[in-house]
């Protein structure tokens, strides 16, 4: 599970966390990057949609040789156990079936008690129609290059229409 290093942390530079493959990740690495962090499900019916179009995302940017945006998959199994997996199965499952190249995480919890503290973070100022509840799958954040969430995307909202969002905070409009 993620583990947080700060006790009052200021960005989301001050986690670290798990990867999939279990390697402790120091989110400092991404300093000066601006970041689409993402909760994913194998297993939910907007799976397909949203990893396409993600990876839609990723390619569009990192063709264009812009390497300061970076997606940063956590995969969770709070709806509907969509995730019901082992991180190895989840790896599989997305690096065959749809390729993806961004960063996939150790699975974790992003609601409730046992909240990841990076989720505790995010949703501390960008509030969903529940409160700070993640509603499903698939929820998204953006985060500025100085580490601070600038904005939430609901569950259904298309990674495709982030476009202009993400290019604005790149300087590429």
């Amino acid at each position: 599970m993620a583990t947080e290093t700060s006790n009052d942390p200021k960005s989301v530079y001050d986690f670290t966390l798990k990867d999939a493959k279990g390697n402790h990740l120091d989110l400092a690495t991404y300093k000066g990057k601006v970041l689409l962090i993402v909760n994913v499900a194998s297993k939910c019916g907007m799976t397909n949609s949203n990893y396409v179009e993600l990876n839609q995302l990723y390619d569009k940017y990192k063709l264009k040789g812009l390497y300061g945006f970076e997606i940063l998959a956590f995969p969770s199994n709070q709806f509907g156990e969509e995730e019901p997996g082992t991180n190895d199965q989840i790896l599989d499952f997305v690096c065959t079936r749809f390729k993806s190249e961004f960063p996939i995480f150790d699975k974790i919890e992003v609601n409730g008690e046992n909240s990841a503290p990076l989720y505790k973070f995010l949703k501390s100022g960008k509030w969903g129609i529940f409160g700070d509840d993640i509603q499903w799958n698939f929820a998204k954040f953006l985060v500025d290059k100085d580490g601070q969430v600038v904005d939430r995307y609901y569950p259904t909202t298309s990674p495709l229409s982030l476009e202009r969002d993400i290019s604005k905070l790149l300087g590429v409009e």
